[in-house]
């Protein structure tokens, strides 16, 4: 048995690196799951891995900056599995750049996909929620929300946003049973961080006192935690999976 058997689980985002670990590590407890990218065909691979488990995997394309793209998604997905009783926002973007040269256009998509993805998710989500009398809700933020990066402006907005909303929607979702809680990842080896020069993997390693990046994993298995029943008692908390990075 599974600590998620019998839940069904949206996760945005769902494709690759962090989004899919934690797709197969939520099916590994006894997840159905909701899947969502922003071309379907990009969830083949995560919906295989997810069905060898012996899960449901239902694949929706959504383009989570757009409200009707997100209600057509959600209720496509209550229609196809009954329920929705976690939600992962995991989908996010980086168009990085200095401040003195950064576009309007590149501040408005990273705010549109990271921040405003989250909200019109849990909208939408959070009233299925409400009236299931139940729920957890998991957001992936990061760090660099908690610390700010040079030349990621857009993106620490995007993210220190995130973390903002879910305390705000832990408050006021609490009452009705449904969680709200975030997870914040450090340096984690996705393709992100294998385009990286030595020199500059070298200094990232640096700063992180256990020596090591992080793995899609390591954040999975705090999202699981987090998405299950070991943790009725946590809400509007946020977990930082850094290495020690941050404390």
């Amino acid at each position: 048995m599974g600590v998620l058997d019998g839940k069904i689980a949206l996760i945005t985002g769902a494709s690759r690196g962090i989004g899919r670990a934690i797709a197969e590590t939520l099916a590994r407890e006894g997840a159905d799951l909701a899947l969502c990218d922003l071309q379907i065909d990009w969830l083949a691979d995560t919906a295989a891995a997810v069905r060898a488990l012996g899960r449901r995997a239902e694949c929706f394309a959504v383009n989570v900056s757009q409200a009707a793209d997100v209600e057509a998604g959600v209720n496509a997905a209550v229609q196809a599995l009954g329920r929705i009783d976690i939600l992962v926002n995991n989908a996010g973007i980086t168009k990085d750049g200095f401040l003195a040269r950064m576009s309007e256009a590149d501040w408005d998509a990273v705010i549109d996909v990271n921040l405003k993805g989250t909200f019109l998710f849990s909208k939408a989500v959070g009233k299925i929620m409400m009236r299931q009398r139940g729920g957890a809700i998991v957001n992936i933020a990061s760090i660099i929300g908690l610390i700010g990066n040079a030349g990621q402006c857009n993106y620490a907005a995007s993210k220190a946003g995130v973390i903002a909303l879910t305390k705000s929607v832990a408050k006021e979702l609490a009452g009705r049973g449904v969680r709200a809680n975030a997870v914040a990842p450090g340096f984690i080896e996705t393709r992100m961080t294998e385009v990286l020069s030595a020199e500059v993997r070298q200094k990232m390693l640096d700063a992180i006192p256990m020596g090591r990046f992080g793995t899609p994993q390591d954040v999975a298995d705090v999202v699981l935690f987090l998405a299950s029943d070991a943790s009725s008692y946590v809400t509007g908390h946020v977990v930082t999976v850094s290495g020690g990075m941050v404390m």
